[in-house]
């Protein structure tokens, strides 16, 4: 049987009539650049979310780069990030000109070390961008008590986790602001790039619509130099479309989740949290990784490495590094698997995979 690690045709197959239709509005309406199409899933985000603002952009990673920049991060700045992350955390702190200063993973998984972001913190720092990887939560109580009481900003890379809650509340809206990505990939993923970024503060939610349309606030006045990162009317009639059954979808992952966490117990592996309730990602954590990933692609099943190489170890962050120990992080680069998981993979696809695994342990190890 073959397993591929995502399969969007599957997943668009029963509702290719509601998207055909929303496409068409929108060529109907003449209205390809923001209009009531980005209006109305900015309404809707908002509602789902329980969050005053949304602020549709053009990608995940200008929500990262326009939420800094909204925040007033610049030149001279330093912002705490995770080095075992996607390199658009980090790359979006450098591109408004700050430094992105770089915290090992906690000891028991994938997230940022709140310890070690209390000793990475210097008089230049002025944010720390928790991400939450995989759809697990990060720490927020730690993080945010310890932001409010060293006056740091705190930025959530929600990228890859929309629909996942801490406490009560959706990741990517306790902070100063959020930024989700709908990255075709993604919980909520469009059909092509696409961004927004939310927050609770009206002021800054003003600023940033203006800093996604050259600054613009009305249509002859620029009040600060922006960008053209305006979130396509077309995206947006998508999202719309899959936003009305992302809760479902996420119920489905979970259901996949729990065939992967019974499949797979007591195997020489290490799963996900049993708290975890949204995955963008199942990934294991194995010794024997690379050789487990080559048995399961000789007999069909598609996986991939995230994160092979750490940002610390990137090129593009070399200048950036005072730190060069980031022992967990390079633990989780040599052993983390991630496995086929998406609304539409049948069970038994799920229940196969395990029996693979299983059988690699049996016959390998």
């Amino acid at each position: 049987m073959r397993v591929p690690f995502l399969d969007l045709r599957a997943e668009h197959a029963p509702i290719l009539d509601e998207l055909y239709s929303a496409i068409g509005e929108v060529l109907e309406s003449g209205v390809f650049v923001g209009g009531e199409q980005v209006l109305a899933l900015e309404r809707e985000l908002a509602d789902h979310l329980n969050v005053h603002h949304v602020i549709g952009v053009n990608s995940g990673t200008d929500a990262l780069r326009l939420a800094l920049e909204g925040l007033g991060i610049g030149a001279g700045d330093e912002v705490i990030v995770p080095t075992y992350t996607f390199v658009a955390t980090a790359a979006a702190v450098k591109h408004v000109g700050a430094r992105p200063v770089f915290v090992d993973s906690g000891i028991d998984g994938f997230l940022i070390d709140a310890q070690g972001i209390e000793a990475a913190i210097t008089p230049r720092t002025r944010a720390v961008i928790p991400v939450h990887l995989f759809g697990q939560a990060a720490a927020m109580d730690e993080i945010l008590t310890l932001a409010k009481h060293r006056g740091l900003l705190v930025l959530e890379d929600a990228a890859q986790a929309f629909g996942a809650r801490y406490r009560d509340n959706c990741v990517g809206t306790l902070g100063d602001a959020g930024a989700f990505s709908f990255y075709p990939s993604k919980i909520l993923g469009g059909l092509g790039d696409g961004g927004s970024i939310v927050t609770n503060d009206s002021a800054l939610a003003a600023k940033l619509r203006r800093l996604r349309n050259h600054g613009r606030e009305s249509h002859t006045s620029h009040l600060e130099v922006g960008h053209n990162s305006r979130l396509d009317a077309l995206q947006a009639a998508a999202l719309r479309v899959k936003l009305r059954r992302v809760d479902a979808w996420n119920a489905q992952r979970r259901e996949i989740a729990a065939i992967y966490r019974q499949g797979l117990a007591n195997l020489p592996v290490v799963l996900p949290p049993v708290e975890q309730r949204s995955f963008n990602h199942f990934v294991i954590r194995a010794s024997c990784r690379d050789r487990l990933k080559t048995w399961l692609a000789d007999r069909g099943v598609e996986t991939v490495i995230y994160y092979a190489v750490p940002c610390h170890r990137q090129p593009a962050f070399a200048a950036d590094l005072t730190v060069s120990s980031f022992p967990f992080a390079e633990q989780l680069a040599q052993n983390a698997l991630a496995l086929p998981l998406y609304p539409s993979l049948p069970d038994v696809a799920a229940i196969h995979v395990c029996e693979l695994i299983r059988e690699f342990f049996d016959r390998v190890q």
